[in-house]
């Protein structure tokens, strides 16, 4: 029916279910649509039990004596239970030159805190740090599925030649030359060449576009896609390892792979602060012994360990996790879902934002754009005339003309219903009603029943699909058919401008009037379109991108999930295929392109929050440290400051909530 051969489809049309399979299915426990390792999750309510158990005794034991060290074993058993992990990762790093990270600093910090006997604040501290890692331990393994969803893409069976008739096989043995049938509603399971019938072809898990591509004789079709409305004979080019659908699984796999692992703001601090601490630490434990007359090496190991408690890096390891979940928090309020800190510090580094367009920009659905009656016909009769040729049809344009008319009041209402109905496969339909026919379709449907065609009105027919009515040998007209905008994408684009965003740009598998047509309304300049794009050479013009900076990826099709993969960050619609949502960084559940400019602000506001801490707590702790250094301060003063600088601290990451 399309006059527009470029196929597209609603985004997430084809989306599938993804199942989580294996031998450590057994393994997991399962928090709503989210999962974790048993062992992870059993060891955490360990150590919080444990936790809970010190502080108990540590308020009925006396503070002399004996019974004051009872608190200890509970609290030394809960450490080990959450921090060897956090340990043996230190000593890797180090024995690997990698640096001294936070692992490194959270393990001097608890381990100074047992030295001097703030036992409670040593585990508490680890308890916080593997609440975190759990939450982002559910988002990793909820996102190792979307491979699962796109093997789904791929057709187990391929019904073959075999003699006079047809017979069902395993696609992995089908070898390249072999006829195989697709039926009406079925997925391609081969790539290859159709060598007999004709009929419409769904390619969205190709393109992500909604418009689907007539397809006859000589014409290549690949796997993964689907047969609409006529029964095919391909002769297949390629095994199904070389698949269309296998090169989009093989895709996502090797984009994780290339894809930098983010760093959060801790990780690169830590990397500097933690040597500098306990390289002051020690020269003023050892210099002032040697070359101070009279300096006692008691005193001076005493004020170094009152330094290392007072540089106790508690405030920011507390305070800067906490900024960056009160930022996930507040994020989630408004729709916008992010799987991990990482992406979320990633996204406040953005400088270049690429789009999918259908489903992503634009709703991804059909709808009528314009009404072009014949001389004398009226927009009612052509609309409605459409509307009773189309309703025994199931195609994408019929529900948009029947959607459209009901919209404007209009249905086949006063019309005698279809007596004889007929599909011509790639070209739309025939029907006769009340002694009338009736051709509803394409140029080629009306061309080859010898009606004549007015001429062209309207120069936008060349990006949207012009659905040709005739009735008797006469036209009525044509109904163009097209994609409309999301609500606030214009609005988005005009906000990432703002923001500073130094790219922003399209890349979409449809034609490139179309997108041109599309970048025009939203205000982007031909050079911000990359149309016609396949998934791995959306790939490609993304690798492009992130040379020159952190680049955000927004789509929601099957398709895009190998480019939300790789991107630096990959936002992925709430309504797309689960493949795209599950190999995204953040999910906006809303759909609302708005909210793509409002997460990098957010994004950004949190990581000056997170500063404003760090910036904080290394001033308050370089007055205290001066005064340790002087011998102006004592143990109990040293842990006062530690405490008052993270409650500051956390009082102000509380602020990234709102």
């Amino acid at each position: 029916m399309c006059e527009n051969d470029h196929c597209c489809a609603a985004c997430g049309a084809n989306s599938v279910k993804s199942a989580k399979t294996g031998e450590n299915e057994g393994a997991l426990i399962r928090f709503g649509s989210y999962s974790l390792p048993r062992r992870s999750v059993l060891t955490f309510l360990g150590a919080l039990a444990l936790w809970i158990a010190g502080l108990v005794a540590t308020k009925f034991c006396p503070a002399g004596g004996w019974a004051h060290f009872l608190p200890l074993a509970p609290f030394l058993a809960a450490w080990l239970l959450a921090g060897l992990p956090v340990v043996k990762n230190a000593l890797r790093s180090f024995r690997n030159f990698h640096g001294l990270d936070e692992n490194f600093l959270m393990s001097i910090a608890t381990i100074g805190a047992f030295v001097v006997g703030e036992w409670e604040e040593a585990v508490g501290v680890m308890i916080f740090y593997m609440i975190g890692e759990l939450i982002q331990e559910a988002a990793v393994e909820k996102s190792r599925s979307s491979i699962s969803a796109l093997l789904a893409l791929k057709p187990d069976t391929a019904r073959v030649e075999a003699g006079d008739g047809w017979i069902e096989t395993a696609a992995s043995g089908v070898i390249p030359g072999t006829l195989v049938m697709v039926r009406p509603g079925e997925r391609i399971p081969l790539d290859g060449i159709v060598v007999e019938g004709t009929g419409s072809v769904d390619m969205s898990m190709l393109t992500g576009e909604a418009r689907p591509v007539s397809c006859a004789a000589g014409d290549e079709v690949r796997s993964g896609t689907v047969s609409l409305d006529g029964a095919l004979i391909v002769r297949t080019t390629k095994t199904a390892d070389d698949s269309s659908a296998a090169r989009i699984i093989a895709l996502v796999e090797s984009a994780r792979e290339a894809k930098a692992k983010p760093e959060r703001f801790i990780t690169s601090f830590a990397r500097w602060y933690t040597p500098a601490v306990v390289l002051a630490a020690l020269l003023i434990a050892v210099i002032p012994p040697v070359f101070i007359s009279g300096a006692s090496f008691s005193e001076w190991f005493y004020r170094a360990l009152i330094l290392l408690v007072i540089s106790c890096p508690c405030a920011l390891v507390v305070s800067v996790p906490l900024g960056y979940f009160a930022g996930i928090g507040g994020m989630s309020r408004r729709g916008i879902m992010v799987k991990g800190a990482a992406h979320l510090d990633s996204l406040g580094k953005t400088r270049n934002v690429a789009f999918d367009k259908t489903g992503t920009l634009t709703r991804g659905e059909f709808s009528i754009a314009a009404l072009e009656p014949a001389p004398g016909i009226t927009e009612k009769d052509l609309l409605e005339t459409a509307i009773l040729a189309e309703a025994e049809s199931n195609h994408p344009i019929a529900q948009a003309l029947r959607k459209g008319g009901i919209e404007r009041g209009l249905a086949a209402a006063g019309k005698s219903l279809p007596e004889n109905y007929r599909e011509i496969a790639g070209q739309g339909l025939e029907i006769s009603a009340g002694g009338q026919n009736i051709l509803a379709g394409n140029r080629k449907l009306l061309e080859s029943r010898g009606v004549p065609l007015p001429a062209a009105t309207n120069s936008t027919a060349q990006i949207l699909t012009a659905v040709y009515i005739a009735r008797d040998g006469f036209c009525l007209g044509r109904i163009l058919i097209g994609d409309s905008l999301r609500e606030g994408a214009a609005d988005a684009v005009n906000e990432l401008k703002s923001l500073g965003i130094k790219n922003t740009v399209i890349f979409t598998g449809d034609t490139r009037g179309a997108a041109m047509e599309a970048a025009g309304r939203l205000g982007l300049s031909g050079d911000s379109v990359a149309a016609e794009l396949l998934p791995q050479d959306k790939l490609s013009e993304l690798e492009k991108l992130t040379q020159t900076g952190t680049t955000v990826f927004v789509g929601d099709g099957i398709n895009d999930a190998p480019v939300l993969a790789r991107a630096d960050v990959g936002i992925a619609m709430g309504s797309g295929s689960d493949a795209a949502v599950e190999a995204a960084d953040i999910i906006i559940m809303t759909c609302d392109p708005r909210r793509v400019p409002e997460s990098i602000n957010r994004a950004r506001r949190t990581r000056v929050i997170i500063v404003e801490n760090v910036v904080f707590a290394l001033a308050a702790k370089g007055v205290f440290i001066s005064l340790a250094v002087l011998g102006m301060a004592n143990m109990w003063i040293a842990i006062a400051a530690d405490v008052g600088v993270a409650l500051a601290a956390i009082i102000n990451a509380t602020r990234a909530l709102k």
